[in-house]
């Protein structure tokens, strides 16, 4: 983005409201991180944060609805719902979430569900997930996933990461309220 950062907090709020009036579901994430942190003189507010979370995923915001559901796995504010926390992460990964995807790799093993995991972790890997890969890989040893379908994991991660390095997306990962 070519606008220079905020120099106050206050300035920074303001924009993250005017992107809300226009519909920017990652203003309304923005605005959900700093009521769950209580940061930049807004006070924690649990119930604010989730609203705002929830209003970021309906505009589109994938990383709305993941942490949606990682404060109702987590009982972040909440208390602890895992067919919620399930809900929420299937929307975000519809959405390209990747880390929701991997986590509902893991549901889906914890419960038993090892060919549905594996479909999921090979998503994610396949979307840039190393930690996926590594539970593909283990799928590969337990005969659930073929070595064909491990080697196209691991290629496609590698093409992802290599797509995704950039100076830029390390500053604005690193910037995430929810990180």
């Amino acid at each position: 983005c070519r606008t220079p950062e905020a120099n106050t907090e206050e300035e920074n709020i303001k924009r993250l409201n005017k992107l809300m009036d226009k519909g920017n579901g990652d203003g309304f994430y923005a605005l959900a991180g700093l009521y769950a942190q209580g940061i930049m003189s807004i006070p924690q507010d649990w119930n604010r944060a989730h609203e705002l979370l929830l209003k970021a995923g309906e505009l589109g915001c994938s990383k709305g609805y993941y942490n949606l559901a990682k404060s109702y796995a987590e009982g972040n504010g909440l208390e602890r719902d895992m067919k919620k926390a399930k809900n929420y992460y299937e929307l975000a990964a519809m959405g390209g979430d990747v880390w929701s995807r991997h986590n509902l790799g893991h549901m889906e093993g914890r419960a038993g569900n090892h060919h549905r995991a594996m479909k999921h972790f090979i998503i994610a890997a396949k979307a840039g997930s190393e930690s996926s890969l590594d539970f593909v890989k283990q799928g590969l040893m337990a005969g659930f996933v073929s070595k064909d379908i491990y080697e196209e994991c691991s290629h496609a991660l590698s093409e992802r990461q290599n797509e995704m390095q950039s100076d830029a997306r390390e500053k604005a990962e690193a910037s995430d309220m929810f990180n």
